[in-house]
Formats: C-alpha cells, sequence, structure tokens
C-alpha cells in the first residue's frame, strides 16, 4: 500500500482504476492508517442509482471521518482541511470532472482557471492527499463531442495529478500495481 504519510512529509496518493476496480475501497484502507480523516466526496445525487451508490459509499466509510460533500471548489477544501487533517481523501476526480463540464457549460478556459486553483492548492497544502480517479484511456471512444470532450478533460486531469504526485497506483481488480513512488505503508 502507497505511503500516505512519512512522519511530517506529506504525500500525494493518485489511485488510478476501472470502474469497480477497487480504487475507493484501497483508499479508504491507506486513509485509515491515519487519523482523523476528511473525506471530500464529489458525487451529486442526481438520480436513483447515484444516491444507493453514494449511500453505499457512506456505510462503508468509518463513521469518526469527517465527510465533506463538494462538487467543485475542491481547492478551497484542500486548503481549509489541509490544516486540520493529516490526510485528505477526494474521491472522485472522475465525477469532479463531469461536474465541472456542467457547472462551466464546457468552457475549457474557465474549467482550466478552476483546475490551476486545484493544481496550486495540492502542492501547497500541508497534508497528505489521496485522490481516486477512473482511468478511461483504455476503453471505447465516446461516440458524442461531450463525451469525448468529458474523457479528454479528466485524462489531462489525471496526467497533471499524476505528475504531481509521490505515488501513483493503477488498481485492477482489487490489487494495486504500482506506477510511480511506493506500495509500502509507513505508520
Amino acid at each position: 500500500m502507497a505511503s500516505m504519510q512519512n512522519n511530517s512529509r506529506k504525500a500525494i496518493t493518485l489511485v488510478l482504476g476501472g470502474v469497480r476496480s477497487g480504487k475507493s475501497r484501497y483508499v479508504q484502507l491507506l486513509a485509515a492508517r491515519v487519523s482523523p480523516v476528511a473525506f471530500v466526496a464529489t458525487a451529486r445525487p442526481s438520480d436513483g442509482e447515484m444516491q444507493l451508490k453514494i449511500k453505499r459509499h457512506q456505510a462503508e466509510r468509518p463513521r469518526e471521518w469527517r465527510t465533506i460533500e463538494e462538487p467543485l471548489d475542491l481547492d478551497r477544501v484542500l486548503a481549509e482541511e489541509g490544516l486540520n487533517y493529516p490526510i485528505v481523501v477526494v474521491d472522485c476526480l472522475t465525477l469532479y470532472a463531469a461536474n465541472l463540464l456542467e457547472a462551466e457549460n464546457g468552457d475549457l478556459n474557465a474549467i482550466e482557471q478552476r483546475l490551476q486553483r486545484l493544481y496550486a492548492a495540492l502542492r501547497s497544502v500541508p497534508s497528505s492527499v489521496a485522490l481516486v480517479s477512473n482511468e478511461v484511456g483504455s476503453g471505447v471512444v465516446p461516440p458524442s463531442p461531450v463525451g469525448r470532450k468529458y474523457r479528454d478533460l479528466l485524462g489531462e486531469i489525471n496526467q497533471r495529478i499524476a505528475d504531481a504526485a509521490d505515488n501513483v497506483l493503477f488498481m485492477v481488480a482489487g490489487l494495486p500495481i504500482v506506477l510511480k513512488g511506493t506500495a509500502e505503508v509507513h505508520p
């Protein structure tokens, strides 16, 4: 498992994978080794299926974790919660990218401004951060222009966060493959 925090040194860990590959479960195991934990949920309860998924994820998290539901302003949450918690978990960038596209009506310049604030917050946050995201580069090419725009945006976000991250893991069938850094946990 990836090192989240090595004494006073913060670590940024990105956990990628396909749908139901074990990303969220893995990050929860990582974060559970550090206390207390701030958990940032980016999902919006848009339909019945999403509401059930949110409830399932809530039930899987330890009750003592602080949950912040924030679909867009991750930079603000990292700046605020990173001062009070040794680790902040962001689950997930996949929905965050969709939220950005919707909030900014697909305006890539406005989205880029928000992303620049997120990247700056990641560089300056005093706590460790673990981020979950889907890997969409190995999938089918979306048939619609908005689908391709979304895929490209998420791919770019993943690349830029992976570049800044200390640890990058790819989940397959619940098993982590280390792409960058380490998979060893230091309590």
